[in-house]
């Protein structure tokens, strides 16, 4: 049975659930969030059943990527149509690591990419939308993950140490 919040508006919270509960109501707090999401495979070592050699999957991977995939459709693609749940117990490389040898892996990471499509596509958003100031709010978000990610590859290597994030330079990407 549904009680309305009006009937239990005026306790407090922990008051309101206790009167659900002693009604004999399930009570699902909203504070937990769930987890709904695929679990990674816990070995290191290659599962039993897959049946590629690992010169099979590097070429798999490398004829995807010359395809135009990015990494992580790649591994989408391998694990969905080949049956292959990761790369790296088999060949014992990640998806980028094979493409880097390879030279087929691009020269940003793909979460930049994403990141920095992002903020073009919210950037010619606001300047049709002047007023919108929610999506001003999040740009000013992604530009903040964007600048934090960079300050990571640059202490990586990933990124040269001269890069900058500029924002007509991402309406580039």
């Amino acid at each position: 049975m549904f009680y309305p919040l009006v009937l239990v508006g005026s306790l407090k919270y922990t008051e309101a659930m206790a009167f659900l509960e002693s009604l004999g109501e399930s009570v699902m707090p909203h504070i937990e969030k769930g987890k709904a999401r695929s679990t990674r495979p816990v070995g290191k070592r290659p599962p039993a059943w897959a049946k590629y050699t690992p010169e099979e999957v590097e070429s798999l991977v490398i004829k995807l990527a010359r395809e135009g995939h990015g990494s992580s459709r790649i591994g989408v693609v391998l694990r969905d149509q080949y049956g292959i749940p990761l790369t790296k117990p088999i060949v014992g490389k990640s998806v980028v690591e094979i493409m880097k040898q390879g030279d087929l892996a691009p020269s940003i990471p793909e979460d930049m990419e994403v990141l920095l499509k992002k903020a073009s596509r919210l950037s010619v958003h606001l300047e049709r939308n002047k007023k919108d100031k929610y999506n001003v709010r999040a740009l000013q978000n992604v530009e903040a993950k964007i600048h934090r990610l960079a300050k990571y590859y640059k202490r990586e290597g990933t990124l040269p140490a001269d890069w900058k994030y500029e924002a007509k330079t991402a309406s580039l990407v």
